[in-house]
């Protein structure tokens, strides 16, 4: 095997079918809307309804990847989820994946925790495990799934969403080679956190910016440090797309001018807004109409990007940087692969949307109201898997009917 070669074979993506229009959502809070639209670049929200979980949204974004029928349960060696709403302290969400999409007996489980981070942390460990050899043949799936919830009435609010992406790491990808050239910057700060005592996180939003903003630099510049001698050269002038850990769209704007500002001489306003429209614009229409999923943030941006653009994407660089509270973030590449169109086309971004219902605020709080409960509302059918109910303590899920026919 070729250590080098080694990447995304297969990508998935499921969002919730409701939403609520931040316009709306405004309206009831007495906010300008464009403090919304404009300040954060959001356009829309994702709703998790009560009878879906991050375990949930994470099985139907894998079970979208068996569907298609290039990798099947038992080929899967390895499954990571990566998470920060978990529904357990000690059990992972994981072995419930595990369950629910019929993995084999001996495939490693676990999940992983560190904010907005634990996505790409997975990725991260599967591509060294396959570039190891202890894979065998045999491929990882990573899943990145998370609700991102605030108190009702917060100014945090609006950043809320859920979503999840389920990434297959082999050797030999389909779809983009992973470079093996990382940047990392880690430092312990409390910009952002949810004490196992809270349902909903809390945030020091300003803070947060700023932390976001330095763990960027830290990680370009570890990144920059890696490449023996190249490390001076312009990274606008290398990567096709730029794509950042997006919690609100204007997040994005700030990150990218940071690293316009840190990646050469010249007018930084001018080089920034000629490369905002071609490096970064482009990745951003899912986290406009979605809003904040955490862990799986980057990697949805990724979906919408290769989804629309795949074909003008073949044989180019991608730059990635995740970053996750607390923190730990990571800048790294991405090469699209010849033939990454055809199957980025099937991702789905775009049908998934267009099925959504849009959510009024009484029924958006009445969800929330209905989530902190043990009994649930009777499910609507989306997806593969609900949560049926919490039986004491212990959570009980259950495959809907259509998608049992249809098995």
């Amino acid at each position: 095997m070729n250590r080098s070669d080694v990447g995304i074979d297969q990508l998935g993506v499921y969002v919730p079918r409701y939403a609520l229009p931040l316009d709306r959502l405004a309206e009831a809070r007495g906010v300008p809307v464009e403090k919304i639209h404009v300040g954060l670049g959001a356009h829309a929200m994702a709703v998790a309804p009560p009878w879906e979980d991050a375990v949930t949204l994470g099985a139907n974004a894998a079970a979208r990847v068996f569907r298609r029928g290039e990798v099947r349960p038992d080929d899967i060696g390895l499954l990571v989820v990566g998470t920060e709403t978990a529904v357990d302290h000690a059990k992972p969400a994981s072995i419930f994946l595990h369950d629910l999409l019929g993995l084999p007996s001996g495939c490693r489980t676990f999940e992983i925790k560190h904010a907005c981070y634990g996505g790409t942390a997975g990725v991260m460990l599967a591509a060294d495990w396959v570039r190891s050899g202890a894979a065998r043949g045999r491929k990882a799936l990573v899943v990145a799934t998370d609700i991102a919830r605030y108190d009702l009435g917060s100014s945090a609010e609006f950043t809320q969403g859920a979503g999840a992406a389920a990434l297959v790491v082999s050797e030999a990808p389909r779809l983009a080679r992973l470079g093996e050239t990382t940047g990392v910057f880690a430092k312990n700060v409390y910009d952002f956190w949810r004490p196992l005592e809270r349902r909903e996180a809390l945030v020091d939003g300003k803070f947060s910016v700023d932390c976001y903003l330095d763990a960027l630099r830290g990680a370009v510049a570890d990144y920059r440090g890696g490449l023996n001698g190249q490390g001076g050269a312009s990274l606008l002038d290398r990567f096709a797309a730029f794509l950042y850990h997006t919690p609100f769209p204007k997040m994005a704007h700030k990150a990218h001018r940071r690293l316009v500002e840190d990646d050469g001489p010249g007018d930084v306003a001018e080089r920034f807004e000629r490369s905002w429209t071609t490096h970064v614009e482009p990745g951003l229409g899912l986290a406009r109409q979605v809003g904040n999923t955490y862990t799986a943030s980057v990697y949805l941006c990724l979906a919408w990007l290769l989804e629309r653009e795949g074909a003008t994407l073949e044989d180019r660089e991608l730059a990635l940087f995740s970053y996750g509270s607390g923190c730990c973030a990571e800048f790294f590449t991405a090469e699209v692969l010849p033939g990454c169109a055809a199957r980025a086309a099937q991702i789905g971004v775009q049908a998934q949307l267009d099925t959504r219902r849009a959510l009024t605020v009484d029924e958006y709080e009445a969800f929330a109201r209905a989530a902190t409960g043990t009994e649930r509302p009777a499910a609507d059918g989306s997806g593969n898997w609900h949560l049926a109910g919490i039986d004491g303590d212990k959570r009980r899920y259950a495959r809907h009917a259509a998608a049992e026919r249809a098995a």
